[in-house]
């Protein structure tokens, strides 16, 4: 049963309404910004339609401020522009949407300003000015503003602001521009794109860093910004306009032969119905080799050739992604389309394949993720050489599948480990070394025969003679 002094809503009722006041007024006596959170809640309660001026009154005051903060005063800013977002959306969005959406549009627009004078290292203030851009989405659809004026109002924060709190604002407002607004505020980005960056004169520019070509001035980072900010949003609204090509015209002919890059104009061609312009955007962009990295573009190859119906080809890709990377993913998709007992030859296959595979942990770490344990445990036993004791992320999980049913192998693989961490004398791993030389011993009964292995009673010996100073280890053992 739980006390009747937790601090809960209902146990706090018991104290009754005059009691409470006295409480609140007591612990907000020097707390100004619980302060104002109290009077916002009584002129919503007593004057609701002053609320709003209230609540543009303080973000004018917060706006016009210069102080910097440091992380205890943003904290404090922090907690109080919150105080005005959730009064915004909750209690002024319910008498007038239309003023909840300028209020909300003036809370957003003063990111920049309180970023630049304030030590926002923990995010407090970015996640703020975040949830107010998303805020701006549901507020528009309930003012159902003009989708000119309100793809205008975007369209000066875009130009003015830098920080990244707002830097999904199109797509959270795009509901609201409707394809007129997007196709008005996608010409006017294109307009701005032509207007040449103003330089100041030579003497009048302001230098803010040094590079390997020289000084580095503020009127070349800011027209960079501003360039990379009509690409970007000029690539949303293509996007949410569904115009594949526009999206394509806004990267370079050399961005264009970027693996990822050609994977993602791929998707948009595919969904598009243009698969034999996605098959040419991939084919352009055709890594040198496969590795991790490329498997977005080896991915949507694979995509696009199903759909052109060429499943052999499909299939082939499917099979060497798995053959050069060993992905489990790969293969599935593979077995997947096969007839069935096909399925089952082709799976041995590649278990083969695997277990013969040159590199031994990308192997041994399919084989346990497959699962098979007993391929996993033979590659153990016969490769054993070239277990690496420095991957714990993947022998330690290795050993814990293996223990159940090859207690050799999972006893291996601890002994890797065991012996990476003392040989290079890794003490804050000795704690993990001196559990896997306890569960080494747990083991020891389960194994009939150890082989050209050491016995525990062996291991453990040589360990003693070959690291018995390391006291900080041996002392986890006592």
């Amino acid at each position: 049963m739980a006390s009747k002094t937790a601090l809960k809503a209902e146990h706090l009722e018991t104290l009754g309404a005059r009691r409470l006041a006295e409480l609140l007024l007591d612990i907000t006596a020097n707390d100004a910004t619980a302060k104002r959170r109290l009077r916002l809640e009584l002129t919503a309660l007593t004057a609701p339609k002053s609320i709003a001026p209230e609540i543009g009154k303080r973000l004018g005051q917060i706006a016009r401020a210069k102080s910097f903060l440091d992380a205890r005063k943003v904290n404090e800013l922090a907690t109080d522009l919150d105080a005005q977002r959730r009064a915004i959306v909750e209690r002024v969005a319910a008498i007038d949407p239309t003023e909840a959406l300028d209020l909300m549009w003036r809370l957003v627009e003063m990111a920049d300003a309180v970023l630049e004078r304030s030590d926002d290292s923990n995010g407090r203030l970015d996640k703020l000015f975040s949830s107010a851009c998303r805020d701006l989405g549901k507020l528009a659809e309930a003012a159902k503003p003009d989708p000119i004026a309100l793809a205008d109002r975007a369209l000066s924060m875009l130009e003015k602001h830098h920080f990244s709190s707002c830097e999904n604002l199109i797509e959270t407002i795009s509901s609201s521009l409707g394809s007129t607004g997007l196709q008005y505020l996608g010409q006017k980005l294109v307009e701005l794109s032509k207007q040449p960056v103003l330089r100041p004169a030579d003497e009048d520019r302001e230098v803010i860093g040094w590079g390997s070509g020289g000084p580095i001035y503020l009127d070349q980072v800011l027209g960079s910004a501003r360039e990379s900010m009509i690409r970007r949003n000029l690539k949303i609204i293509a996007d949410l306009q569904g115009d594949v090509d526009s999206y394509i015209a806004q990267y370079s002919k050399e961005a264009r032969k970027q693996p990822g890059v050609a994977a993602g104009f791929a998707r948009r061609l595919l969904a598009a119905g243009r698969a034999n312009d996605a098959l040419r955007a991939l084919d352009d962009a055709k890594p040198v080799r496969r590795n991790l990295f490329n498997l977005p573009w080896e991915d949507a190859r694979i995509e696009v050739l199903d759909a052109l119906g060429r499943s052999d080809d499909a299939q082939a890709g499917r099979w060497l992604c798995f053959e050069q990377l060993l992905s489990p993913e790969h293969l599935r998709s593979y077995l997947k389309v096969l007839p069935d007992f096909d399925d089952v030859e082709a799976e041995l296959r590649a278990l083969d394949y695997v277990e013969r595979f040159e590199y031994f942990m990308p192997a041994l770490a399919f084989l346990v993720s497959w699962p098979a344990l007993d391929r996993a445990a033979r590659l153990v036993t016969r490769r054993a050489a070239e277990l690496q004791g420095d991957h714990y992320e993947l022998l330690s999980p290795a050993a814990d599948a293996l223990a159940g049913k090859y207690p050799l192998a999972a006893t291996l693989a601890l002994r890797a480990m065991i012996d990476f961490t003392l040989i290079q004398g890794r003490s804050a791993r000795y704690r993990h070394a001196a559990r896997h030389l306890l569960e080494c011993e747990s083991l020891a009964s389960a194994i009939t025969d150890f082989g050209a292995f050491e016995s525990h009673v062996t291991y453990k010996t040589r360990l003693r003679v070959e690291h018995g100073r390391k006291t900080g280890f041996w002392s986890l053992l006592s």
